[in-house]
């Protein structure tokens, strides 16, 4: 991937039929030298049930610590829209989202928190990371409160 040709910053893009289909870009990382945690935070996220094709609903929290590489921030609000007509397994769709997110990027490490309403009554959780986090890099909680229902 080149890094100077970005295909979607700046310019109008309607999007992505599929994740297979959407372009994740990635830009050079100004501060390659520095240990530091970067956060998206999509509480929106969409995709079908594979099965009934009913929608399904995530609030996904991802934490990376950046090498050479950012995740363009557009590029990636486009990928994560791809998955609004696309049916898959919740445990699916994130570990792919986050496996995507690696093979673009090459993060020095990353993970990924899918918190999934429920569906046919039981909300699913899926986490999934790269491995343990480097030494010394803050990781704060991500914030998202266990589902309790209406209580």
């Amino acid at each position: 991937m080149d890094e100077t040709h970005l295909t979607q910053l700046g310019r109008e893009v309607r999007g992505f039929a599929s994740p297979e289909e959407a372009v994740l870009e990635r830009v050079p990382n100004p501060q390659k030298d520095t240990l530091y945690l970067a956060r998206f935070t999509a509480p929106e996220f969409t995709s079908l049930c594979p099965v009934t094709g009913q929608p399904d609903f995530a609030h996904l929290v991802i934490d990376y610590a950046p090498g050479e590489w950012l995740i363009e921030s557009k590029s990636l609000k486009l990928y994560l829209g791809a998955f609004r007509n696309h049916g898959a397994f919740h445990e699916d769709c994130t570990v792919a989202i986050g496996r995507r997110m690696v093979e673009v990027a090459q993060p020095r490490w990353l993970r990924i928190g899918g918190y999934w309403f429920p569906r046919g009554g039981i909300p699913i959780d899926v986490f999934w990371q790269t491995g343990a986090a480097p030494e010394g890099l803050w990781v704060p909680d991500q914030g998202v409160a266990p589902y309790r229902g209406r209580g």
